[in-house]
């Protein structure tokens, strides 16, 4: 399974700002000195050595993340933020291109559906989208946001074939089977586990985790147990988590125990607050790894989620 990261923000999109951009070309220039525009070789040098949050960014799109699984033609898709654009317009460029898509959400709150609109297959009578979720309704919702005032083209317009599924087990969809579990969050959200048979990995986006999920008991076991890889929210600080108790986000330093509790091989941190800049995410990447450390936790590797991202389990 290849798996791809096209929006990863929390709550709204967040794009960079000009003061923003202006910050970290000001502090390239800082560091640079004659020696590091000697040759084209020195350049690469400097600007391999730069730190990640000055030289890329995390991204501002909210949560879209696509599976691969070795069918060109189709994609498993995780929530459809605005990362779906991303998703869609990446996909007009390959040759051949998808003609069906397995689109599945951990709940419906906007920062997850706000992307579809502008979801270019969805126009494409040639090609189909199964929708997935364990509750009812999905198809009114996202017919909701495609409705006047908020958007000028209706769901019912969309060319693309369209089914609705409301998830009542696990699904199996070109050798990997799909399941979810409910997790906390204000009006509920889920989590879908993918194993192909050879690897497993989770995708756990909007939760507070909680006791009970490090509980061993049978389900939490059989859902979360030495998965190959973890997409976890981890939106907050631990002094922020505390503050915000309730709102339904997990500290990074929750994510890692949770981590170390299931024997999870790769965390990835996920579901970025808005208003964190790069340099902020870096330092919540560090912190996650000295925490780590500092609490002698081992074989766990630590990740944060940044627009395209590919991770291969």
């Amino acid at each position: 399974m290849r798996i791809r990261f096209w929006g990863v923000r929390g709550s709204l999109p967040a794009p960079l700002l000009p003061g923003q951009i202006k910050s970290k070309i000001s502090a390239i220039l800082e560091r640079l000195t004659p020696r590091d525009i000697a040759s084209p070789s020195d350049k690469e040098r400097f600007l391999a050595a730069l730190p990640s949050w000055l030289f890329g960014t995390a991204g501002g799109n909210t949560p879209c993340v696509s599976v691969h699984c070795g069918d060109y033609r189709e994609r498993i898709v995780l929530d459809a933020g605005s990362g779906l654009r991303e998703l869609g317009n990446a996909a007009a460029g390959e040759s051949p291109k998808p003609v069906r898509y397995h689109l599945f959400f951990s709940h419906l709150h906007w920062d997850h559906i706000q992307g579809f609109p502008f979801f270019n297959p969805a126009y494409d009578p040639a090609v189909r989208i199964d929708f997935y979720y364990p509750k009812p309704g999905l198809e009114a919702v996202l017919s909701g946001q495609m409705r006047g005032p908020y958007f000028p083209v209706t769901l019912e317009s969309a060319g693309a074939e369209k089914r609705f599924h409301q998830l009542k087990g696990s699904v199996t969809l070109k050798g990997v089977t799909i399941t979810y579990r409910k997790m906390n969050h204000p009006g509920d959200s889920y989590a879908y586990r993918l194993d192909d048979g050879k690897h497993r990995f989770i995708y756990a986006t909007d939760t507070e985790l909680s006791a009970a999920d490090f509980v061993q008991n049978r389900e939490n076991t059989a859902f979360f147990r030495r998965a190959d890889l973890i997409i976890l929210d981890s939106q907050y600080t631990l002094g922020e988590a505390i503050e915000k108790y309730n709102w339904g986000h997990s500290a990074f330093s929750m994510a890692v125990d949770f981590a170390a509790n299931w024997r999870i091989k790769h965390l990835v941190l996920f579901h970025h607050d808005p208003a964190y800049d790069d340099k902020k995410l870096s330092y919540i990447l560090r912190s996650a790894r000295w925490y780590m450390e500092r609490m002698n936790i081992k074989g766990i590797k630590i990740s944060l989620a940044m627009e395209g991202m590919e991770i291969t389990v």
